[in-house]
């Protein structure tokens, strides 16, 4: 196994967090991801970083596909934007209202005890490709009635071990329990509203590279 790098309970090969770097500490190896991800660890291939051209040269790279892919999720194709990433919706729920508070844990919870958010949709969606690897993410937007009041939640849901946004359960989806991390996250913020988003492995394999990049996208989706 690379150094930085670790196999977790569920048999996927994660980036190791380095400690006091917060949910971004991973940035500083993803040159190693590039080789890893581009050939696979032990004979999974999966969702890698880059895609290839029909003349087998190296397709756009993960960074480019993700900018892509939000400009198409800032106008609201969920779809386009999946595809930009070179993948394809599977699944998605309807976008359901819900109680700030119940939905929230930690530090996050206090704060919206504190700072009542005038609403909350959450939503889920799955993405894959032709191999039957897929990724399942979960968006919430969670609306104030201050600029100022969403700008100090995203500085607080951003920071590392403040609480979160509790996911939709994935059996909405047609999947079994999958635990959302924090570790592959994305935020947002419109005006008053915030959009925070995460993303995890449904089946097979996908980089985590690719995780943050979708669950970036994602967050970019309007309410």
């Amino acid at each position: 196994m690379p150094k930085g790098f670790y196999t977790d309970d569920r048999g996927r090969v994660r980036v190791r967090l380095v400690a006091g770097g917060g949910r971004r500490s991973r940035s500083a190896l993803l040159a190693g991801l590039i080789a890893l991800s581009a050939v696979g660890y032990g004979g999974a291939v999966g969702l890698s970083t880059g895609g290839a051209t029909g003349a087998g040269g190296p397709g756009p790279s993960v960074e480019d596909r993700k900018d892509a892919g939000g400009e198409l999720a800032r106008r609201g194709d969920a779809d386009g934007a999946w595809r930009r990433m070179g993948l394809r919706g599977l699944k998605r729920t309807d976008k359901q209202p819900t109680a700030c508070v119940d939905a929230a844990f930690g530090g996050v919870r206090e704060f919206l005890r504190r700072h009542a958010c005038t609403s909350m949709d959450r939503v889920l969606f799955t993405v894959g490709d032709d191999a039957g690897n897929s990724a399942v993410i979960a968006v919430a937007w969670v609306g104030f009635g201050s600029r100022g009041d969403a700008q100090a939640f995203q500085d607080l849901v951003d920071a590392p071990g403040t609480g979160d946004v509790k996911a939709l359960g994935t059996a909405q989806v047609g999947l079994p329990d999958v635990a959302f991390t924090g570790a592959n996250y994305g935020s947002d913020r419109d005006r008053s509203t915030v959009a925070v988003a995460e993303a995890e492995v449904a089946t097979g394999y996908v980089t985590p590279e690719v995780l943050d990049a979708l669950a970036e996208v994602a967050a970019q989706l309007p309410r």
